[in-house]
């Protein structure tokens, strides 16, 4: 039943599939979540399923694993309880790398920077944004344009990369690795040029990355933060008060830029990726060594330099060019008022 299930999510080109014991099977498509399938999945359905991903329903409570379903589609899979019960959530991964040109991402500023020999840059966006589609595309690309040894380390692996002109060494967290932060620690002894880290998720990973790239790498990672301002805030508060001058100091010398997503329902019905971006030059660096915060949204509110854009200059261009439609613009915006405003230009 749950092979079906996942057969009419792909058809459906479904990026989520939401399976409970007990419950009608629901799938998202295109953000908007519909019933998948007429049955309710039951606990025997459930029980086979949470084994095939290796885990164990007497005992296992939450666990993140992956699944290649019969058709070959690769997912990542969440296995959890709720009331009781047995649950799971699978994400597609999807093997086309696409070119990083067809996104819809600033192309000139992201192959700028990861041409840099080292630093690092930051994607970041809520769960669903493309941030694994984004640092995949950027990897392709340099895959197809210079020889680099890339370590990707990933929970679980989304891409599989063949090895053109770089070579790939693709690690997964709990087969490979038993954490980001050993998995990072251990790649610096493997003579990467780039590390690609799936996401910062605590104090002693994001110190491991600025280590990374103060020692000559390029490392690229992934944060779950709405924003420029919120990224930068969500950095600071991971350093313990003690480091955090020292870490901040080494962020404003390190950091590269960061570019923040959003995917949102476009007016033709699918859904059209915007950004917003900060690159690090210049008083930045003293900004972001100071962690003022308010500043750096006010420099890039200047508007007076493309590597630099804001979210609600994003959704006014891409509402001007017929994108998105005002209302989904001005709802992503947070502000009603604040969108109409920037989009009669007053600022």
């Amino acid at each position: 039943m749950i092979e079906a299930l996942i057969e009419a999510a792909s058809e459906h080109q479904a990026s989520d599939l939401f399976l409970g014991e007990g419950r009608l099977a629901r799938m998202k498509v295109n953000g908007q979540l519909m019933v998948a399938g007429d049955d309710p999945v039951d606990r025997d359905e459930m029980i086979a399923f949470w084994k095939r991903c290796g885990a164990d329903p007497e005992y296992d409570g939450d666990r993140d694993t992956s699944y290649v379903a019969n058709n070959g589609i690769r997912f990542r899979v969440n296995l959890h309880r709720h009331l009781g019960q047995l649950g799971a959530v699978l994400r597609q991964i999807n093997t086309d790398i696409p070119d990083l040109r067809s996104l819809g991402l600033p192309f000139d500023l992201l192959t700028n920077w990861v041409s840099h020999p080292s630093g690092l840059i930051l994607i970041t966006g809520p769960t669903g944004s493309g941030k694994s589609t984004s640092l995949a595309s950027c990897l392709e690309w340099l895959n197809n344009s210079q020889a680099k040894h890339i370590v990707t380390i990933e929970d679980p692996i989304e891409y599989l990369f063949e090895s053109k002109q770089c070579l790939f060494t693709q690690r997964e967290v709990h087969t490979d690795t038993d954490s980001f932060a050993r998995g990072l620690r251990s790649s610096l002894r493997q003579a990467p040029d780039i590390i690609l880290l799936g996401e910062i998720r605590d104090p002693e990973t994001a110190k491991i990355a600025l280590q990374a790239a103060e020692t000559g790498h390029l490392v690229l990672a992934t944060l779950h933060s709405a924003n420029v301002s919120e990224t930068v805030e969500r950095l600071t508060n991971l350093f313990p008060s003690e480091e955090r001058a020292s870490q901040l100091l080494l962020l404003a010398n390190l950091l590269i830029g960061v570019v923040c997503q959003k995917l949102l329902t476009s007016a033709s019905g699918g859904l059209h990726l915007v950004t917003e971006h900060l690159e690090n030059s210049g008083v930045v660096r003293n900004y972001l060594r100071d962690s003022r915060i308010a500043d750096i949204v006010d420099f890039m509110a200047r508007g007076d330099n493309p590597n630099n854009t804001l979210f609600i200059d994003a959704l006014v261009t891409a509402t001007q060019a017929g994108h998105l439609s005002h209302q989904t613009a001005a709802a992503a915006a947070g502000s009603e008022s604040d969108f109409d405003r920037a989009m009669r230009g007053i600022t």
